[in-house]
Parts: C-alpha cells; sequence; structure tokens
C-alpha cells in the first residue's frame, strides 16, 4: 500500500470532525515526535515526497453541515508547500460554503499572509505548552476567519495563560487532548485540563475535551467523575464537554 493508493477522503476517529483529507501527501518536514502519520510512512516504506493531489477536491462529500479536517497528516503552512497549492485549496474550499473546512498549523507565523479566509474555512493552530500557546496567540490576532482555534493537544506541560487573551485575539474554541497512545509517562495532571477550562469559561470560549482524556478523568468511578463535574471538565449530562462554536 502507498499513499497514491489512499481515498483522499477518510472518515477518522477525531472527534471534532467528521472527515479528513489530504490535499498535499508525502512525510511532514516538521517531525513531531508524537506524530502517527511519519512513522506510518516509515513502517510501510511509502513514497516520501511532498507532492500535490489534484483529485482530493472530487470525493469530498456534498452534504450540508459536514465538517472536514484538512492536512491531516501535512503542516500545509510551512516553506514546503507552494504557494499555487495552498491558493488552490481554499479557493475550492470556498466553493462549498455549506461545508465547513477546518486547518490547523504549527507555523502560526505564517497564516497572516492567507488572510482574510474563506468563511466557512476555520483556522487552528497547535499547541503543547505555554510558550507554543503564547506564540499561537500572538499569530492569530492578526489573522480574519470565521473561527480561530486553539489546539492543545498533546498537553506537555502546563498552559498558562491571562483568560482575556482569548476574546482579544478573536479566538473562539479550545480543544484539549493528550497524547496517544496513552500512557503515564506522558498523561497531563487533571489540574492542568481544570486550569485551562477554567480560564476558556471566564473568556467565554468554547472547549472541547477529546476522548483520550477519560482515562486521566476516571469516569467510571463515581467520586472522580464527581469531581470532574465540580470542575467543569463534564456537562449537565455527566460527559466530557466537546463544545463546538
Amino acid at each position: 500500500m502507498c499513499p497514491d493508493s489512499w481515498r483522499n477522503m477518510a472518515k477518522t476517529k477525531i472527534e471534532w470532525t467528521d472527515h479528513t483529507v489530504n490535499p498535499v501527501k508525502g512525510i511532514c518536514p516538521v517531525g513531531c515526535s508524537y506524530c502517527y502519520a511519519r512513522r506510518l510512512y516509515k513502517r510501510f516504506a511509502w513514497n516520501p515526497e511532498i507532492r500535490y493531489d489534484d483529485y482530493w477536491f472530487e470525493q469530498l462529500p456534498k452534504r450540508r453541515g459536514c465538517r472536514i479536517f484538512v492536512g491531516s497528516t501535512m503542516e500545509l503552512f510551512g516553506p514546503w508547500i507552494r504557494d499555487e497549492w495552498l491558493s488552490d485549496i481554499l479557493y475550492r474550499c470556498s466553493r462549498l460554503p455549506d461545508t465547513t473546512f477546518l486547518f490547523l498549523t504549527k507555523s502560526p507565523e505564517n497564516l497572516a499572509r492567507w488572510s482574510p479566509f474563506p468563511g466557512n474555512v476555520h483556522i487552528g493552530v497547535t499547541a503543547t505548552d505555554s510558550t507554543s500557546f503564547s506564540k499561537a496567540t500572538d499569530g492569530l490576532i492578526y489573522v480574519k476567519a470565521e473561527v480561530k482555534f486553539i489546539s492543545i493537544e498533546p498537553v506537555l506541560a502546563p498552559v498558562r495563560f491571562y483568560p482575556g487573551r482569548l476574546p482579544y485575539c478573536g479566538i473562539n474554541w479550545l480543544i484539549i487532548g493528550q497524547q496517544t497512545p496513552v500512557s503515564k509517562a506522558t498523561m497531563p495532571k487533571v489540574e492542568d485540563i481544570a486550569e485551562i477550562v477554567e480560564a476558556a469559561d471566564k473568556a467565554g470560549v468554547k472547549v472541547f475535551l477529546k476522548d483520550n482524556l477519560r482515562p486521566l478523568l476516571k469516569l467510571d468511578e463515581p467520586l472522580m467523575g464527581q469531581a470532574a463535574l465540580d470542575i467543569g471538565l463534564l456537562n449537565w449530562a455527566g460527559e466530557l464537554r466537546q463544545e463546538i462554536p
């Protein structure tokens, strides 16, 4: 099997989207230590060449309200992406106004030159600690998009910020999750997650707690479940808060 045989469109276990699509194939040069896609490329000896797939758009679902994560295996705002590729991707997204397209980057400093984004394009930045979170807000402040969000996943260290920073930068949404596969060695503290959620609540920003936090919260134990409810990690139904703007 090789990337050229992938269906461009794929259902996904990522809870905050319905599908993923990868218009650009190849090994992402960012090289995050926790990147699952990089491991797959090496394991199966897939073609590592970075290249644009012109046919990705034709396989998109055309149903109203669908949420599609674009570039789940590739950093699309890095210098290895040709301007004409990204221009074409954003243009094609704008042609389906009833579909929501979500982009997530680790290069927030490169977002402003593509702003304003189409109304159905939501722009997010990955953060893993307080330093990268600050960098994310700095980059997003200059971006015009219907929804701007920060994905704090994996939480590698405590993330602390002034709640007023979020509305000031126009950030609507925080996604929070831990590193997978889940292990005690990389598991954040419950207090660190609660601190992020509390700050988001003060800022009036929606939060989405990923399912991989369930082992951390031990929701199958009544006392821990009640504690998670008390500190705002659960909704009124006793489920993980998974809010979408």
